[in-house]
């Protein structure tokens, strides 16, 4: 009978097995997407779906999207009980988290409320 990957992972030397456990770690950090996300999370699309107040279907079409807004994808994470965090790498840089980068209409009504009340002061 052949060997188990556990007894041939044991029979490597400390140093090698303690990369495949980072590795290992590290690996079950990384979600492949949205469905695997909520999997995870023990939730079914009609969880979802209720929290987002809309149809199942919906869910499924979000999940299987390669592209959308920061608003649906903070929406869908926070409906499945999480967080959505923005980080920026750049070159020679430390990270950077972008703050409220998806909430345009938040940000937005102080801005007009103020230039309304500019308007009207100066009309």
């Amino acid at each position: 009978m052949g060997r188990s990957l556990t007894d041939v992972i044991a029979s490597l030397p400390q140093d090698q097995q303690a990369e495949i456990e980072t590795r290992y770690q590290q690996m079950r950090q990384e979600v492949e997407g949205l469905r695997e996300l909520r999997q995870i999370a023990g939730k079914a699309q009609e969880d979802i779906a209720t929290a987002l107040n809309i149809k199942q279907p919906s869910v499924s079409k979000i999940e299987k999207q390669a592209d959308m807004y920061l608003s649906t994808l903070r929406s869908y994470v926070e409906a499945v009980g999480g967080k959505l965090e923005l980080i920026v790498q750049l070159p020679g840089a430390p990270a950077l988290r972008l703050d409220h980068l998806g909430d345009i209409a938040e940000s937005r009504r102080p801005a007009r409320t103020v230039a309304r009340r500019r308007a009207a002061a100066g009309a």
